[in-house]
């Protein structure tokens, strides 16, 4: 999933205080519900599913991929490359423009002082795992969190599909205020029918809930989340990536900062890279990179 890759522009308060409601977005969960109730073989899936998103099988797949992000300040465009010490990235357009001379030669600046410091890059990783394993706490409870309906199949974009509708289930009860979230959402959800892996989740607040451990924010109803999922490793090596995530959401942080989290990103152009690969080889290979630049500043 991707969420984390945008997370870098909200401030680390602010961040922190949302981490819940992202998880949400980023979350597996599926089930067929009638009568409030989820048949064994439906919590079977469910249960399948959620297992997938968290546990992989085989060895790790890193692929190299572009990545367009949109929000309220503007978009741009990134070069981003996975690797075994974490995610490495290079920015490549603005506001629908190459980079100017000067943004380019500032980013190049930015890589080559990564690769001579490696301790940056290990406290980014670390940020990542770590925000990683939270995630996976909010995955693990959204089997119980919702009632699902079955909606009947649909053909998602690598074979037939679950279609299924949730909402919450009454008798959740989060182990933690973080999981109060999922009290307040209503939505959509596809699930591959082959690989058992999350293809769509579109999800709707229907009241205002809090986040961030209940005291720390809030956000307000009619509020929505779309990301979804695709298998772009192929027959051989199946690996799943978000290609489109896109939130729709306006609340308050600690109760008195009005923030809206509109944004949207597109995930396209995917190849596999070496399971080997390193951050020092992948900056490399960003700064070998051809890169247009645009006219300086002053320039026509």
């Amino acid at each position: 999933m991707r969420i984390w890759n945008w997370l870098r522009r909200v401030r680390r308060n602010e961040r922190a205080c949302v981490l819940g409601v992202f998880m949400v977005m980023a979350g597996r969960s599926t089930a067929w519900a009638q009568a409030g109730q989820t048949s064994p073989e439906v919590e079977s899936v469910v249960r399948n599913a959620s297992w997938n998103e968290v546990h992989s099988s085989g060895p790790p797949h890193f692929f190299r991929y572009r990545i367009a992000e949109q929000d309220a300040k503007g978009s741009d465009v990134k070069l981003v490359i996975e690797t075994r010490e974490g995610t490495i990235s290079r920015l490549v357009e603005k506001d629908g423009r190459p980079l100017s001379r000067a943004a380019n030669a500032a980013e190049t600046a930015r890589l080559k002082n990564l690769l001579a410091n490696p301790e940056i890059q290990l406290r980014r990783y670390q940020r990542e795992k770590e925000n990683e394993g939270r995630e996976d706490e909010m995955v693990h409870m959204l089997p119980d969190a919702f009632l699902y309906t079955s909606e009947g199949m649909i053909n998602g974009p690598n074979g037939p599909c679950y279609r299924l509708h949730f909402r919450p289930n009454p008798k959740f009860e989060p182990k933690d205020r973080e999981g109060e979230v999922f009290h307040g959402m209503v939505g959509e959800a596809w699930i591959d029918q082959r690989q058992q892996r999350i293809v769509k989740i579109d999800a709707h607040l229907i009241k205002d809930v809090n986040f961030g451990w209940g005291v720390l924010g809030r956000l307000y109803r009619g509020g929505s989340m779309l990301e979804e999922n695709e298998d772009v490793g192929g027959q051989d090596a199946h690996h799943w990536e978000s290609s489109l995530l896109r939130l729709r959401l306006k609340g308050k942080i600690l109760m008195v900062k009005s923030v809206d989290f509109s944004t949207s990103q597109i995930s396209t152009d995917f190849h596999a890279v070496p399971s080997t690969i390193g951050y020092q080889k992948a900056v490399r290979m960003l700064l070998d990179e051809p890169v247009a630049s645009g006219p300086g500043k002053g320039e026509n």
